[in-house]
This record gives C-alpha cells, structure tokens and sequence, in this order.
C-alpha cells in the first residue's frame, strides 16, 4: 500500500522500475514528459528507456515493432495527444496485428485546465473502447494503478490507463482490486451510484445528506472499463431500481453506455447520468472550478438521486 499524497504519475515511475528490475522484456517510451521522474528506470534498464519526443504517431508505431519481437512495450503521454493523434497508429498497429502493448496517459477530460481545450481529452475512452482487443484501466490510487498494471502488461491485449491528476483518496485494500471487476464501496437499497475516477469522492461525500434525507446509496467503484463488470452492477440496479452515473468523460461511449448495457431487459431501472456534455470545453480555470460547471459536486449528486427516488 502507498503512503502519503503521491500522485500516480509518479507511481508510474516506481512501478516501472519495480518490473523493469525482474522483466528485462518491459520497455518505455515517453513523449517527453515525465522524464526526469522515468530517469531511475533509465539507468536500471539501459537500452529499455526512449524519449522519442513530440511525435506521437511514430512513438506508436516503434512501440508495436518492439511488441512484434517480443518486447512488452509502455507507451507514456498526455492523453489528447496519444490517444486522438496517434488513434489510426493505435488502431491498425496494435489492435489490427494483434499485438500487445499498454499507453499510460496523464491530462485526460479536464486535466490540464491552465492549458486550455487543445489539452482536454474527454473522448478517449470511447476510443480505445470501440477497438478490438483493446482494455481500458482508470485508476485513481496509486495501489490501483500498482496491482492493476501487474495484472494486464503482458496479457497480449493493447491496454490505456487512464491516470488521473486528482485521487480519490479512499484506500481500496489490495485484495479487493482485481482487473474486471468493480468494487462495491457500500451496500445500499434506494439507488445505485455507479462511478469512475476521483469523483468517488464526491460520491462518497454526497452519503452523508443522502441518508439524512432517508435515501440509502449503494457505491459501485469501476476502475475497469473494458472489460466491464456487468454482472454487479446489473444485480446493483435490479435490487435498487435506480442508478447514477458519474464520470469524467463525454455523455457518448463510456461508463453511462456501460451501465445502459447492464440494464438491458430489467422491468424497473430509471437512471440519470452526471458527465460531459456534447460540447466542446473552451473555458480555462481550474480543475475544481470545472467539476463545479459541470457537476461534480456532492451537492449536485444528492441532487440528481433525490429526483431519482421521489
């Protein structure tokens, strides 16, 4: 388990490090970020490390040749870049050849709020989604990240996790972190609050006033996305009638379409969804700023389950 407040970019280069050590099979590229943090790793693993810089579409492309001869290749960027820039490479590279590789992004959805929309990346999960053989990983704890990606580097599958710049901060024991499944955060019987990323906490801040108000949230946890726990969360909203989607991602493709799925066939199920519009983000600010505009407020989630259950 890890302490203290240390981001998961940084977790990254530890767990890069910790599995560069005993795989000399494991290889990362970066896009000239995270540099300095990937330098123990560098000196470690010489010949493994390669800062191809800004050009994403050749740093896919290398990443794959290097899977095609047997290497277990990271590919690590800012999300808008190697996912929407690179998505052909990904696509025809990876999942097309039927190779396995992993891309670790950071400043997916709103992120980087000092930069600006061209830095924003709220459609990536759909992307990866719609792909063959691909698998989407959200964590948002470093021992998420840790288990997780020991978990799937090497299963032959193209994989995107999808870190975060904000924790959710509640420690998930190790054991109940397992790839494809969800997490029950608590039992419940009036609504279902399904959630992704650091918005758990505003989920799990939002229980207080829930319960003073007689409405009894159940909290399902997705850190994986594809493949997606189906089973749970559907017994979830067969027993409650009810559910709450909550991410940072577009409305189009991602957790909400997931949970749609799993309602398929109930005779009760009434849900709402707290997510990205279909709007481009042109304001700048930052990141509490934005969940404020679109909603990602414990106030905003009492809110929308207190429609749910009148």
């Amino acid at each position: 388990m890890y302490e203290g407040d240390k981001p998961l970019r940084s977790v990254f280069a530890d767990t890069m490090l910790e599995i560069g050590l005993i795989d000399p099979k494991l290889t990362v590229l970066v896009g000239d970020i995270s540099h300095y943090a990937l330098q123990p790793f560098a000196t470690a693993c010489p010949g493994r490390y390669y800062n191809v810089g800004i050009c994403e579409q050749t740093i896919v492309s290398m990443a794959a040749g290097l899977s095609h001869v047997g290497f277990k290749p990271v590919v690590h960027t800012i999300a808008p870049f190697i996912i929407e820039r690179a998505f052909e490479q990904i696509k025809l590279d990876f999942c097309y050849q039927e190779l396995g590789g992993n891309l670790v992004s950071v400043g997916s959805a709103f992120d980087y709020t000092a930069l600006g929309c061209s830095h924003y990346c709220y459609d990536d999960i759909s992307l990866i989604k719609s792909l063959p053989r691909s698998q989407v990983i959200y964590p948002a704890m470093p021992n998420e990240f840790n288990i997780l990606f020991k978990q799937t580097y090497a299963n032959n599958y193209l994989t995107y996790f999808r870190l975060p710049g904000t924790r959710h901060e509640l420690e998930i024991k190790d054991s109940d972190i397992t790839f494809g499944k969800s997490v029950l955060i608590r039992e419940g019987s009036d609504c279902t609050v399904v959630v992704a990323g650091p918005q758990l906490k505003n989920a799990i801040a939002a229980v207080p006033t829930l319960l003073a108000l007689n409405i009894n949230p159940e909290i399902i946890y997705i850190h994986t996305i594809k493949p997606f726990d189906i089973e749970s969360v559907r017994y979830s909203i067969n027993k409650t009638g009810k559910y709450l989607v909550v991410e940072e991602h577009s409305l189009y493709g991602g957790l909400g379409d997931e949970t749609l799925r799993a309602c398929n066939g109930l005779e009760r199920c009434n849900g709402a969804f707290i997510n990205i519009p279909d709007k481009f983000m042109h304001a700048y600010g930052t990141y509490n700023e934005h969940c404020e505009y679109y909603g990602f407020t414990p106030e905003n989630i009492v809110h929308e389950i207190k429609m749910l259950v009148k």
